[in-house]
């Protein structure tokens, strides 16, 4: 047989003294449980309690024959008292006690009614007869496990827990029942001091009042009832009022709280955009900065020394890596000087533009190595600045027209020199321009030597590139 935890449903093992539990440890144990609850009567006879009581039949025979073979002169001499229950005059013992008692042990009551007690007399007695067995058989373990079994049913039935319990489940049966016991002994004091405050109230009674004390009492606690009542009143105004003002705050918070939502929908709008802006004016002040730093650049970057590279080769100016001038010794082509040339008018027409000046009486017109200049007045005459080296009669001719285009181009720049001048005499030329001379050299080829004539036209360039720097530094206003 196999027991388990009535609360977990886990399987037990119970102790020895459950397993091998003597009778009269077991109606102890019965006797001190609390009564079964029934609707049924109490018994009143003892034939009726004894009907009830768990015991073996042959058990409640033998005490109904001790009950009926009671002593006459024994009763009258005892006080007369309360019948005692089975349970509380003797041990009822179980059918396997009394049958396993052994044969040969006699009773008390036949060693008080033998003669042998009686008269003193010794006789002899015969021998009982034995069996080779000195002990009796213990009981079975299925007994044993039956009578435990019935002692947890009992129990059950007396109590309003299910038994066996384990360790575990009885620690919480033993929690929740001192829980209890603390709340009743609480409400147990609690009954006690109104039972105490009832029973002063009623000494107080007693002592009496007069009638007129008594009216007097009466109308006090009549007015006392009336201002509580009053109280009462005003208080239940007073909640209805506040009943009032909770749900027009209630109202009130719900607008507002609706209110903060949409502040926080349209918080949150404005973060987004103001995010946004923030990153668009970011990203134009990244493009500010580095167009400025572009412009900054470009401003300190002179586009017209790039174009306009002027130079010198030994005793040759050179414009773009061009010379411009012959010596002995040293042939130049035409097609180089040429094209200096060009870019030399070429130059000075982009400075006068630069500077918005105008030349007088002439108009340059830069074509490279075939430029020319034209004087607007007069006869109107055209000049070519390009020469040549071959040999025929019409070359004298080019020649001086050659001359007057170079003179030509040294007027415009005395003129566009005069005007710098005029504009910030702080300018300084190292040369200056009469007539046809340059510093001490003619710009003339004919009826002149090479090296003066290209030591002018290095002069010439040194000029120019002074006006270019003047005019790129921005002191021009």
């Amino acid at each position: 047989m196999a027991f388990i935890c009535q609360q977990c449903k886990q399987p037990l093992q119970l102790d020895a003294s459950l397993v091998d539990l003597a009778p009269s440890a077991y109606d102890m144990i019965v006797g001190s449980l609390a009564p079964q609850q029934n609707t049924q009567p109490p018994p009143t006879s003892e034939d009726e309690k004894l009907t009830q009581l768990s015991a073996p039949s042959s058990a409640k025979a033998a005490w109904k024959s001790t009950r009926q073979t009671n002593h006459p002169r024994a009763q009258g001499k005892l006080p007369q008292r309360a019948a005692l229950l089975p349970n509380e005059s003797f041990v009822i013992l179980q059918d396997s006690v009394i049958n396993n008692i052994p044969s040969h042990v006699s009773s008390p009551t036949q060693a008080r009614n033998s003669p042998a007690t009686e008269s003193g007399a010794t006789t002899p007695r015969k021998e009982l007869p034995t069996d080779n067995t000195d002990h009796v058989n213990p009981s079975p373990l299925s007994h044993h496990l039956r009578s435990t079994q019935r002692l947890l049913n009992l129990i059950s039935s007396r109590t309003d827990v299910d038994h066996p319990l384990c360790a575990e489940c009885t620690h919480i049966l033993l929690t929740s029942l001192t829980r209890q016991l603390e709340e009743t002994k609480k409400e147990y004091e609690g009954y006690v001091a109104f039972e105490r405050e009832a029973k002063k109230e009623k000494e107080r009674e007693k002592d009496g009042l007069s009638p007129q004390e008594a009216q007097r009492k009466i109308s006090r606690l009549k007015e006392d009832e009336r201002i509580a009542i009053e109280q009462v009143r005003e208080a239940e105004r007073e909640r209805e009022q506040l009943a009032e003002e909770l749900r027009s705050l209630e109202l009130e918070e719900k607008a507002l709280e609706e209110e903060e939502d949409d502040f926080w929908r349209s918080y949150n709008s404005h973060l987004l955009k103001s995010a946004e802006q923030s990153s668009q004016l970011a990203s134009l002040r990244a493009t500010y900065a580095s167009d400025s730093a572009t412009l900054e650049r470009l401003e300190r970057t002179n586009v017209y020394n790039d174009a306009f590279c002027i130079g010198h080769d030994g005793v040759f100016g050179t414009i773009n890596s061009l010379r411009l001038g012959r010596v002995p010794g040293v042939p130049v082509e035409w097609a180089e000087i040429n094209a200096a040339w060009g870019q030399t008018l070429l130059l000075l027409y982009t400075i006068a533009r630069k500077l918005d000046f105008t030349f007088e009486n002439y108009r340059l017109v830069p074509m490279g190595s075939f430029s020319r200049i034209e004087r607007t007045t007069g006869d109107k005459a055209t000049y070519e600045l390009y020469g040549s080296g071959d040999l025929h009669l019409g070359r004298l001719l080019h020649n001086r027209r050659f001359d007057f285009a170079m003179v030509a181009v040294l007027d415009c720049l005395k003129q566009l020199m005069d005007w710098v001048k005029s504009q910030d005499p702080s300018v300084e030329f190292p040369h200056q321009i009469v007539k046809d001379k340059i510093g001490d050299s003619s710009v003339k080829l004919q009826f002149n030597q090479e090296e003066a004539w290209t030591r002018a036209l290095r002069h010439v360039l040194l000029a120019l590139k002074i006006l270019l720097k003047w005019t790129t530094s921005g002191n021009n206003g």
